[in-house]
């Protein structure tokens, strides 16, 4: 089995943590370094975490997410944010590609039109798909690698996102994607992993 087959395997929601365990910016730091290599649609990179360590703040997002009580005994909790402009952004990003020569100029004012005109068409609706869409991806990866640093995880909807929002100040732009819980999990009741369907319930080839 390879080392990363294992740390799938080993990759598991973590219902309780052990409390007191203290994660540094610098950890945090390292994983988000790795997670800007998440794929993302144009590359726009729709992702924006915010890693609340405060105890008081922490408290704030426990109450915002119902009062788990993983959220308390965490170390962090990270809330995951969608962009809903990052569309606008398709320009900046690219302009290293022009300068560098990779592109031309008009290849980039095709792509610049091209992915503006595709959003603004698509609308609200196609606007906050992207955002969770994306978002979601970003917040797998850094997961996993959460995991190979030696943290564990528990990604998180149940919250409410507008007392959320309050707490944070997370202006409108963003939408909340996801919560993750992040810490050393506490295995002393930890439950069997859940029932996964076999291969052949959930996927077929050229068509359902």
């Amino acid at each position: 089995m390879s080392q990363f087959q294992e740390l799938v395997q080993a990759r598991r929601s973590a219902s309780k943590f052990q409390t007191d365990v203290h994660i540094s910016e610098q950890d945090l730091a390292e994983m988000f370094s790795l997670v800007k290599f998440a794929p993302s649609a144009f590359n726009l990179q729709h992702t924006h975490y915010v890693a609340v360590t405060e105890k008081e703040l922490k408290e704030k997002v426990y109450e915002a997410a119902f009062k788990q009580y993983k959220v308390l005994t965490s170390s962090a909790a990270i809330v995951v944010l969608g962009d809903l402009e990052a569309y606008h952004n398709i320009g900046p990003i690219n302009e290293g590609l022009l300068n560098l020569g990779v592109i031309d100029r008009r290849e980039f004012d095709e792509t610049v039109s091209s992915v503006i005109g595709m959003y603004e068409d698509g609308g609200d609706a196609f606007k906050r798909d992207e955002a969770i869409r994306n978002a979601s991806l970003s917040a797998m990866l850094f997961m996993l690698i959460a995991k190979d640093k030696g943290w564990d995880t528990c990604p998180m909807i149940g919250f409410d996102p507008e007392q959320l929002r309050r707490a944070l100040n997370i202006p409108d732009r963003y939408v909340p994607a996801m919560l993750i819980t992040i810490g050393k999990e506490d295995t002393g009741k930890q439950r069997p992993r859940g029932y996964r369907k076999p291969v052949g319930e959930f996927v077929t080839y050229n068509g359902f």
